[in-house]
């Protein structure tokens, strides 16, 4: 599985960030690891340089072999928060698809 990390122009994508952000994903979603062949996180600020609230977006798209995307979206006061709530409504959304898949 790979794991794709981009971020806005306002957002800083050190190094640490990055790293914390993989492992976290390769955690969260290793009991899908043999259906996914791609995970992107696309973190953003929607107010740039202004503060608010939940102004801080992460966007997860999980790509599955041989169907079509599912894409969700997470926001937080902080890029952790946002990446946390994507990270939840991800998993929900992965255990409904592959609910439907299993045969019975």
């Amino acid at each position: 599985m790979e794991i794709l990390i981009n971020t806005d122009n306002n957002i800083d994508g050190t190094a640490q960030m990055i790293a914390y952000f993989k492992e976290e994903t390769k955690i969260s979603f290793e009991r899908f690891s043999d259906h996914l062949t791609r995970i992107e996180i696309k973190i953003s600020d929607e107010n740039g340089d202004k503060s608010g609230e939940k102004d801080k977006r992460c966007v997860l798209e999980a790509r599955i072999k041989g169907m079509q995307p599912i894409a969700v979206t997470g926001f937080g006061n902080t890029v952790e928060k946002a990446f946390h709530a994507a990270v939840d409504k991800m998993k929900t959304s992965l255990d409904s698809t592959m609910g439907k898949l299993k045969t019975y």
